[in-house]
Order: structure tokens, then C-alpha cells, then sequence
């Protein structure tokens, strides 16, 4: 948010510098991020004098040039060499000295410089308006009244505001401080603060009563949604005028980076950053059936808005109708067909208070972030609204002449009062941790606008205007108080105290370290994902927790997983040509739960994400991708660093998956691992493939074993593998291969191992599971009769109860 200090200082007259008042308002919460110079006229009109021209001949050499000598006031005539039809001796004229920049209407800023034209020595220029960026003529040169004084700066001849430009981070809390009045409320709040003598006041120039009405016009208003706009007000002014607005109220708008228009929009949007209230202006004889209606928009129904764009309202939008059609989006945009123009004689002047959350809502929807949805969408002042009118009122009769046609309509069904708060001196001493001298907070109260019902020995009863949005506890009057008295101004403690946590419990932070080594060994990079989405990435949209005020469509539910926070990451770092990634992430998705009273649930998951290659790429042959099994061996080493045993490997049902893992303990599924589908990976913008594990964070918990690490003596007697590949029916999965194996031998097979998947129409459709099967014996040698026992047995299993057949 721009505030201009020249503007500020006609609210509140103040002997500071520009400077100073910032220093004073970041102190106080209003954190000044920048002080930025305007001019009116680029440049100032620096280097810029005025001159006399004392003799002008015509150049030898040049029909249209002329050679002048120039005095300007230094003692001693300037030659400069001039091409304007209209120069003449005895002439006062605007120059520009050698090492002068120029900043022309057209064109790139320019010096002047000591040169030669056709032979002529010329030693500065002498200017037209468009030359110096004071208008747009270019017939011939500036020619001054005959009384001006020679070498004056050319700064005191034209009316050339400077200003300082604040640039205020404004916090959403704060819409009480999104004007200039706000500001300069919290800049007098400040200095009265510190200085009770001082008893500065804001000025309220221009808000004389409005004049009596010639009742020549009529406009029905008719508030049909009386909770999405509480407060209406409207008044019709005809006999206007439109045209371009003076050089100060230009000057206001533009220093502060809104482009000036006409002089009746330009009013309306003067009012709004002077008093923080968002005025409309519509085109009277527009009106069809002079009715103004507010009212839910229909379903579909269309509205073309001032940008030229038709837009499909939702039943949700609050807008401004005629008799027949829409006029405006409420408090977001106006409409092409009813807004001023040159050829408008008179309008119906609209100030109202909109439900914050209605025309946040709005503005989210159509993607439109302007001035007014900025301010209502944060909390307006309802009583600011006839305040407003009269201002805007008083200027265009100024400005643009007419009369009052329509006295005040204003309907306000049901008032909104201010908020009661009690505050106790007690509990605000205890909070800031300083005692506070009591006329001190009274007197920062009141210069808050915030007034005192009653008092008591040790507290107050407070009357909190509409327009503190955020103050309506006790402890955000504290807050008030505290920003206001200088948090510098409370010494640190002497003491520091500290609870002790009580916990005994450590395995979640044990899982943690345990499950983050592993992974960072193997090559994995830990990742924070955001917890808001689109309710377009779920198919069932019903079971999700929205987001009452969405910041966007894009981020209008909170995750039912970790999948595509995880995808967009992997989108974000294929896009600058980071392609081969390992992530994870200790993350938390959210779903409706009716079985608690809040209605809401949570789930911790660990997520794992890998794509591209399994190493960097290198001249030695390792450029394998990663794959299912990579995730698979991440997952077996987290399982195996956390103490859990006995998981058993089964395929995954998750329908994002084209093919996954599950992996269970004790009949209940720890993780699952799996190829996401390529509709995933390609609406997320990826080309290549992407694998994804599920963790069950909370089971790996229950299941998580503090132990330490045990070493035991490798084996004297050597380990023997045998291979055996099985055909099987296409419906047998290899996790009961796995299982069968183990069941069959317990003493001597230490692992079974799939190693390679074969399918092809020549097999009648069936495939073959390449198996390794490792024996050891830990007392003794294995014999070829032991090995050659043990295969048997173990084919004879898979030949009887899996119907298996050696290829």
C-alpha cells in the first residue's frame, strides 16, 4: 500500500520528515518498506532556468535555424543555437543548461552538452513544453511573461509537487490502516502518545453538510441480501460535467500509482485511499427502470465487466442490478455498460459496506484483485459510508459542478455495533510485562477512536469502532496498546524461565532420525510440501476439508494425501533441469471425520518419491533409473533400521498406482510402493516415469523398536544360491512364492529374492518369476545332498500348491 506524505500531511499537519514518520509507523506494526521520490514533472526541473534572449540572427548556413544569445543571469551570454519558429529577441524562455538531463514526454531521457550545429557553437537548449515534460506542444519554444525574473529556476515558474511515497507491507489484520486517514490516525496516535502537551488532531476539510436536494431525480434501492451488505447508501448528483481532473488531485493519484482518468472517477478513487471506504459511480440515464438492486447473482448468468471480459457469474456473487441485468460485481469490479463516460450528466453514487468474506469470495473467483476488493474484502468501516458520500459529494460539485438531485438514501436494517471489550490495567501490565501509567493507555485509547463506557478501580469498559477488525478481545486491546507505547520501550527480563518437557515417549523423534538416515544414505533429500491443493486433483470432492476463504482455486482444499504436493515439487525442479530426484517427506493429510466434534481428522504419512537415474550419470555403465525396486530396498531398509520384522510383501491396490506393492504387519498394511499412472504424471506436467511410497506413519510408530544395533560373526561356512525359474499361473503373486519358500525350509534358506518378471503370449498365458534362493548352514559346510534336499522339497511345494512348473 502507497501513501503519500503530502497527502498525510493535510490530514494530520505534522513538523516531521518523511523519514521520521516512517520510522514511527514500522515501529508501531505499519512497516514502511520503502520511501520512494515523486516529482510531478520528471526530473524537477533540475538544471532548468529561466533566460532572456537578447539577440537572435538568423543561422548562415541553416533557413531554419537561428543563433541567439541568451542571458541567464551568470553574467556573461550564452550562444545556443535554436530552431523554434516563435524565438525572438526580448523573449523570456525556459533553459536548459549544458549538463542538463532532460526527461522529454516522448523518447528516453537525454543530457544537454556543449556542441556545434552546422558550425555554431551551442551551449544549452532553449525548450518547448513537450521538451521538458510540462505539456504537449511542440509548435515552438516556452515563452514566459515579460516580468519573470531572469536565472530563477524554472521549478518556481511551474506548479511542481515533489513528495515522499511510502510503501506500507500491510498486514491483512490491518484494514483499518488501508487509507491515508488510518495512517495518519496511527501517526497522531503515536506522537500524542508521547507527548500529551502535543493534543494533535486530524483535519477533516470537505466533509461540510450536503446541500438540500432538488429531488429532480428518483432511484428505487432495494437491498434484497441484507447479510452480504449490511449497509447501502446513495445519492444522485446531476448537471456534471466530465472532464480531466485538476494537476493536485492528478498529482494525489498518480504519486501513489493510480492513473488518473476523469474527474468523477478519479474523486471516487481519491475518497477511497484518503478514507479507506470504495465508492461507485454509475451512469444515471444507464439505469434501466431507475432501480438499483443488490442481490445474489444467478447461476450462470453473464456479466460483462469493465475490462470487456464476460464473465459467468455464481449464485454466490453479490451484484448491483438495474431493473433488469447486472451493473457491477459487488465491491470487486464495475460493468462496461454502466460506468462514466465523457457523454455522463449525471450519476447515482454508491457507498456501501459489503460482508468481508462475500466479497473475498468474489474477487477469488474471477480471479480479480482490484482497490475496492482489496479494502472490503478486509473489513470496512460501516459508518465510514455517508462520511465518504459526503466527500466525494463536495468534490464533484467542485470539480465537475451539478447539483444534488437525490437527497441521501441509506438503508441499514440492522446496525452494527461496536464491540464490547472489558479490559483490566492488571492484565495488560502482566502481558506486556510493564507497568503502563493508566492516562497513558486512556490516552492512546482515545486517540484510537476507541472509547471508554465505563471505569472501574482496576478496568475499563471499551467501545470498539467497526473498523478495528481485529481488536475485539482484551488481549488485542493489549496489543494495540503495546504496538502504540513502543515495543522498544519494554526492557528484557532479568530472568528467563523454561517448562521442562514431560514427555517420556521419544519414539516419534527416534523414528525420525532413524528413517531420515536411512534415506539420506540412500540418496534421498528431505522435502516440506504445501498443505493446501486443488479440489480438482480428488475425485471425491465431498469427503475433503475446504478452505472457507480460499487464496485461489488452485489451493482451496487441504491434501487427502502426500502424492501431489509431491508432484508439483518433482514438476518444480524438472522445470530447471533437475530431472533425477529421491524425496521424502514427514507430511500430514487431512479428511471430514464425523466420529470426533471437531468433525475434522489427520494422518502422518512418510512419503518417498524417486525419478530419473538411480546415480549421476557416469562413464562406467551405472545409469540405471530408478525403479520400483530401488523404493522397494529404501523401504526394507527403513523397516529394517526401525526393528520391525516379519513384513510380508503383497501387490498394491491403490488406484494411482500401474502396478504397486503392499507391505503388511500383522494383517494390517505398513506401506505401499508403486509406478504412479502416467494421467498423473502427465497433468502434472512430467514426461518421465515417477515412483511413489506410502508410509503409514502412525503404524511405523506402534511398530517402532528402540533397540540397538546387534553384531553377530560372519559366518565361517560359505552361503550357496540356486536359481529357479517358475512358470506359473498369471493370478499367483510372488509374495506367495516368498511365503511358501520360507514355510518349506526354515532351517537353512536365509533369502529368496525375485530377480527378474517374463511374459509373453508364447507362454498361454502364464509368466515366469526368476527366484534366488540363499542356503547357509551357520555349524557346517553345506553337502550337495543337503542343497540338492532342499530344492526338492521346495519345488515339490511349488509344483503342488502353486501349480508351478520349471521353464
Amino acid at each position: 500500500m502507497k501513501i503519500s506524505y503530502n497527502w498525510l500531511k493535510t490530514l494530520l499537519p505534522v513538523d516531521l520528515s518523511a523519514t521520521e514518520a516512517a520510522d514511527l509507523l514500522t515501529a508501531s506494526g505499519l512497516e514502511v518498506e520503502s520511501i520512494e521520490t515523486f516529482e510531478s514533472i520528471p526530473g524537477g526541473l533540475k538544471g532548468l532556468v529561466v533566460g532572456e534572449v537578447i539577440e537572435c540572427v538568423k543561422h548562415p548556413d541553416a533557413d531554419r535555424l537561428r543563433l541567439t544569445k541568451v542571458q541567464v543571469g551568470t553574467g556573461e551570454a550564452l550562444s545556443i543555437v535554436c530552431g523554434a519558429p516563435n524565438v525572438a529577441a526580448g523573449q523570456k524562455v525556459i533553459v536548459a543548461l549544458v549538463g542538463t538531463k532532460l526527461f522529454p514526454l516522448t523518447g528516453e531521457p537525454f543530457e544537454i552538452k556543449k556542441s556545434k550545429i552546422r558550425g555554431a557553437a551551442s551551449e544549452g537548449m532553449i525548450c518547448a513544453e513537450d521538451e521538458i515534460g510540462i505539456g504537449k506542444s511542440h509548435d515552438g519554444i516556452i515563452v514566459l511573461p515579460s516580468d519573470t525574473e531572469v536565472g530563477s529556476p524554472a521549478s518556481s515558474v511551474f506548479n511542481i509537487e515533489n513528495d515522499s511515497v511510502l510503501e506500507i507491507g500491510l498486514t491483512p489484520n490491518r484494514s483499518d490502516a488501508a487509507s491515508h486517514l488510518g495512517t495518519a490516525r496511527d501517526l497522531m496516535t503515536i506522537l500524542n502518545s508521547r507527548d500529551p502537551e502535543l493534543k494533535l488532531s486530524i483535519l477533516e476539510n470537505g466533509f461540510q453538510s450536503l446541500p438540500d436536494s432538488t429531488k429532480l431525480n428518483k432511484v428505487n434501492v432495494e437491498v434484497t441480501d441484507t447479510s452480504s451488505c449490511p449497509r447501502y447508501s446513495g445519492i444522485v448528483i446531476s448537471g456534471i460535467e466530465v472532464k480531466e481532473s485538476p494537476d493536485w488531485l492528478k498529482n494525489r493519484l498518480t504519486a501513489i500509482g493510480s492513473r488518473p482518468i476523469n474527474n468523477i472517477v478519479d474523486i471516487t478513487n481519491f475518497v477511497m485511499h484518503e478514507l479507506g471506504q470504495p465508492l461507485h459511480a454509475f451512469d444515471l440515464d444507464k439505469i434501466k427502470g431507475k432501480k438499483v438492486i443488490v442481490r445474489k447473482a444467478k447461476d450462470g448468468e453473464n456479466f460483462k465487466t469493465l475490462d470487456g471480459v464476460d464473465r459467468k457469474l455464481n449464485k454466490e456473487d453479490l451484484v448491483i442490478c438495474n431493473e433488469t441485468e447486472p451493473m457491477c460485481l459487488a465491491g470487486v469490479f464495475g460493468g462496461m455498460e454502466s460506468g462514466v463516460s465523457e457523454n455522463t450528466k449525471a450519476i447515482f453514487l454508491e457507498s456501501a459496506y459489503f460482508d468481508p468474506a462475500s466479497i473475498r469470495k468474489s474477487s477469488k473467483r474471477h480471479a480479480l484483485k482490484t482497490d475496492s476488493s482489496f479494502r472490503f474484502e478486509r473489513g470496512c468501516d460501516p459508518d465510514m459510508t455517508l462520511k465518504a458520500l459526503t466527500r466525494a459529494a463536495n468534490l464533484i460539485f467542485e470539480l465537475a459542478g451539478g447539483v444534488l438531485s437525490m437527497e441521501v438514501v441509506d438503508l441499514y436494517p440492522e446496525k452494527l455495533e461496536p464491540y464490547k471489550v472489558a479490559f483490566s490495567y492488571n492484565n495488560c501490565n502482566e502481558l506486556i510485562g510493564k507497568e503502563i501509567e493508566k492516562e497513558r493507555i486512556k490516552n492512546i485509547l482515545h486517540n484510537l477512536g476507541i472509547s471508554i463506557e465505563s471505569e472501574g478501580a482496576d478496568g475499563l469498559l471499551l467501545s470498539v469502532p467497526r473498523y478495528k477488525t481485529d481488536v475485539t478481545r482484551e488481549a488485542d486491546v493489549i496489543e494495540e496498546i503495546m504496538r502504540i507505547y513502543g515495543y522498544n520501550n519494554v526492557e528484557a527480563g532479568k530472568s528467563i524461565h523454561y517448562s521442562a518437557m514431560t514427555s517420556t515417549d521419544d519414539s516419534p523423534t527416534l523414528l525420525e532420525r532413524r528413517v531420515s538416515a536411512v534415506l539420506t544414505g540412500f540418496g534421498f533429500t528431505e522435502m516440506m510440501g504445501l498443505s493446501l491443493t486443488a479440489e480438482t486433483n480428488y475425485s471425491n470432492p465431498e469427503q475433503l476439508v475446504k478452505v472457507v476463504n480460499p487464496l485461489s482455486a488452485d489451493l482451496n482444499v487441504l491434501r487427502a494425501d502426500l502424492l501431489y504436493s509431491g508432484l508439483q515439487a518433482i514438476t518444480y525442479n524438472i522445470n530447471r533441469k533437475n530431472n533425477d530426484l529421491k524425496l521424502f517427506e514427514f507430511g500430514t493429510s487431512y479428511f471430514l471425520d464425523s466420529t470426533n466434534d471437531f468433525g475434522y481428522g489427520e494422518r502422518k504419512h512418510i512419503s518417498l518419491f524417486v525419478t530419473g537415474r538411480a546415480v549421476p550419470e557416469n562413464p562406467y555403465g551405472m545409469n540405471a533409473k530408478t525403479d520400483l525396486s530401488f523404493l522397494k530396498a529404501a523401504l526394507l531398509g527403513i523397516f529394517d533400521q526401525c526393528g520391525i520384522e516379519n513384513i510380508k510383501t503383497g501387490d498394491s491396490t491403490r488406484s494411482e498406482f500401474d502396478f504397486g506393492l503392499s507391505f503388511t504387519l500383522n494383517g494390517k498394511i505398513l506401506a505401499e510402493a508403486g509406478s504412479i499412472k502416467s494421467s498423473f504424471v502427465k497433468k502434472a506436467g512430467i514426461v518421465q516415469s515417477v515412483f511413489y511410497a506410502d508410509i503409514d506413519r502412525n503404524a511405523l510408530t506402534k511398530a517402532f523398536k528402540k533397540r540397538h544395533i546387534e553384531y553377530a560373526e560372519v559366518s565361517k561356512f560359505p552361503a550357496v544360491r540356486r536359481d529357479l525359474a517358475l512358470l506359473l499361473n498369471a493370478q499367483v503373486k510372488y509374495s506367495e512364492v516368498e511365503e511358501l519358500a520360507y514355510a518349506s525350509e526354515k532351517k537353512l534358506l536365509k533369502e529368496v529374492n525375485l530377480f527378474d518378471i517374463y511374459s509373453d503370449e508364447k507362454l498361454g498365458g502364464k509368466k515366469s518369476y526368476a527366484v534366488s534362493f540363499l542356503l547357509q548352514d551357520q555349524d557346517a559346510t553345506l553337502t550337495d545332498k543337503q542343497i540338492d534336499s532342499v530344492m526338492e522339497k521346495l519345488l515339490k511345494n511349488f509344483k503342488e500348491k502353486l501349480g508351478a512348473e520349471l521353464r
